[in-house]
């Protein structure tokens, strides 16, 4: 596995190659550099069956195989089912090889013939590329989870005001159920009177916040309270709004 202190010298890296003797070039290759190979295989069966029994941290892959799986089809199920950074390893160039390789999303993308240095160059990319995005996707799952568990009631949208997110808070306000609710419209889902908060938010540019009157997905009325403000980018873009809704009361209830 990747040492997390020393970088990616203790990588494990499964080879797909059709033909022997370059694999056991690039498995020496590998081996020089500090990586650990757990196997060479010249079918995308095999390279499944590889990763299914001992999953590398890599894949360096051949685009031509031998068998009814090529290189790229081999690539998008391992993707799918394994998560695993891949890496292309070919002879070929041509323009329909590489829009069908670019598909399927790969972590790097060397010609053979090809020097150690950018061997090791690539390897050390696509495994760092892969660490940040794991780390990524675990944090956005922490904040998720956060936002679920949360006692306000928060809903989240893009620009055009499409719902994306509304956790257990915001459904038991509104009366939507929040699997029900994404891909809706904020104003029919969080409709209040006098206005929407959405486009306030947008063009302000900042938090804003107001008590109005929301009625429910059922007809019933319910005095509330809500702070909105404007999602931005990296890039200081508007990319959605996040809605905090507060101090609700039930007062009438004449859909129920």
């Amino acid at each position: 596995m990747v040492d997390e202190v020393n970088g990616s010298t203790a990588a494990s890296i499964l080879v797909v190659e059709d033909e022997s003797i370059v694999a056991m070039s690039i498995k020496d290759r590998l081996t020089e550099l500090g990586f650990t190979v757990t196997g060479i295989v010249s079918t995308g069966e095999d390279a499944i069956k590889s990763v299914e029994d001992n999953p590398p941290d890599l894949i360096l892959m051949d685009i031509v195989l031998k068998g009814k799986l090529d290189g790229v089809g081999t690539a998008s199920i391992i993707d799918s089912r394994f998560n695993i950074p891949i890496i292309y390893l070919t002879a070929y160039s041509d323009n329909t090889t590489l829009n069908r390789a670019k598909l399927t999303k790969p972590y790097g993308y060397i010609l053979k013939p090809f020097e150690g240095r950018e061997l090791l160059i690539n390897i050390e990319f696509a495994l760092y590329r892969h660490r940040m995005q794991k780390k990524l996707r675990e944090s956005e799952q922490w904040l998720l989870a956060i936002l679920k568990l949360m006692s306000a009631a928060i809903i989240t949208t893009d620009t055009d005001g499409t719902v994306m997110f509304m956790n257990n808070g915001a459904a038991t306000i509104t009366g939507w159920d929040a699997a029900e609710a994404i891909g809706e419209n904020l104003k029919l889902v969080f409709n209040v009177s006098p206005c929407s908060p959405l486009r306030k938010a947008i063009d302000e540019g900042m938090a804003v916040g107001s008590d109005c009157v929301l009625t429910t997905k059922t007809g019933g009325k319910l005095p509330v309270g809500y702070s909105a403000v404007a999602i931005s980018d990296d890039k200081n873009k508007c990319i959605g709004v996040a809605v905090v809704i507060h101090n609700s009361l039930k007062i009438k209830d004449e859909g129920g």
